[in-house]
């Protein structure tokens, strides 16, 4: 069973959201002063306290998975969700997490499900070693139904400017490795919703697996290559097209992408019934690979010995090249 049906249609336009982007990129600068080094537009915002340290920050949400979470009255992923969300962006800037803070919106506060969510959150920060430090709680009647509640979360990480990654580092066939996403993480859930029925429980259950974190192995193979971890990206929204904000100086030859047989159990259910050309489909989800990490050519095979070695499930996807910033993608098999 397939259905025609893609983002746009589902009630999500990824072009008016990017060209949203565009626009404010001209206003939120006049804001900036000389210690704004990355601002708008980057993974995470990197500010300069002194010569020696620069802090970076992001935010983010959960999107529209919440509505499975309060559909089948399971919130702990949930929590997990929004700190793997954030946290992830942190990596792709180069620095290391330090704390997090959360927004929670309800129509009417529901104690055990916002402990729920904390509990999350917790697990979610242990995991990459944030502190949870604060946050806020707000009942909002005239917003939210009983039983419906939003969520924000906010990281910050520090970072030395030898750990900032720098384009000069870069090299035509410099290679790019994708590791595994748990599933669908945080995206695309609009799309996903309309395609499952209330019924499917335990499909359903699946789209719930938390977004996978990924900070222990991506510090463990910093410290281990140093020289040889050039650049990340996050595949979150807009799916393959974060890839090139590691650098618009180079295109991106993906000469391989994972099967669905190799991607989460999820995928095989779900895909079967999208009838979405290639395009849509790795622009609106991440296809089974949840960060890509671009790697020195002289190390790439090292490094994905060390992940395969940890038990981390990752593939070559291709190299890159001097140009402007596309991706060049042949053909996918499913």
């Amino acid at each position: 069973m397939s259905q025609k049906v893609d983002y746009k249609e589902a009630g999500v336009d990824i072009t008016k959201a990017d060209a949203f982007v565009e626009r404010i990129k001209k206003l939120v600068p006049t804001t900036f002063n000389d210690q704004v080094l990355q601002g708008i537009g980057g993974f995470a915002a990197v500010y300069k306290l002194n010569d020696q340290k620069y802090l970076a920050s992001c935010t983010d949400g959960v999107g529209t998975k919440l509505k499975i979470g309060q559909q089948l009255d399971k919130h702990h992923g949930i929590g997990i969700d929004l700190v793997a969300m954030c946290v992830n962006d942190l990596l792709c800037v180069g620095a290391k997490p330090l704390f997090f803070l959360d927004y929670m919106a309800f129509g009417k506060l529901d104690t055990r499900i916002s402990e729920e969510l904390i509990a999350g959150m917790v697990d979610g920060c242990r995991q990459s070693g944030m502190a949870l430090i604060g946050g806020e709680t707000a009942e909002m009647p005239g917003i939210y139904k009983e039983g419906e509640y939003d969520l924000a979360g906010f990281s910050v990480g520090e970072l030395a400017p030898s750990d900032m990654f720098k384009e000069d580092a870069m090299n035509e066939g410099d290679v790019v490795l994708g590791l595994a996403s748990s599933g669908f993480h945080s995206n695309g859930y609009s799309l996903l919703r309309k395609l499952v029925k209330d019924s499917e429980s335990d499909l359903l259950e699946q789209l719930l697996e938390p977004t996978q974190i990924y900070v222990e192995i991506f510090s463990h193979l910093r410290q281990k290559f140093s020289q040889g971890i050039l650049a990340a990206a996050h595949i979150t929204g807009g799916g393959i097209y974060n890839i090139p904000r590691m650098s618009d100086k180079y295109d991106y030859d993906i000469t391989f992408w994972p099967s669905v047989s190799e991607m989460a159990p999820v995928f095989q259910h779900l895909l079967q019934r999208m009838d979405l050309s290639q395009e849509e489909l790795f622009r609106t989800f991440n296809m089974g690979v949840g960060l890509t990490v671009l790697v020195k050519k002289s190390q790439a095979e090292e490094i994905l010995a060390e992940l395969q070695a940890k038990k981390i499930k990752a593939w070559k996807l291709g190299h890159i090249s001097k140009g402007t910033g596309e991706i060049k993608m042949g053909a996918w098999k499913m």
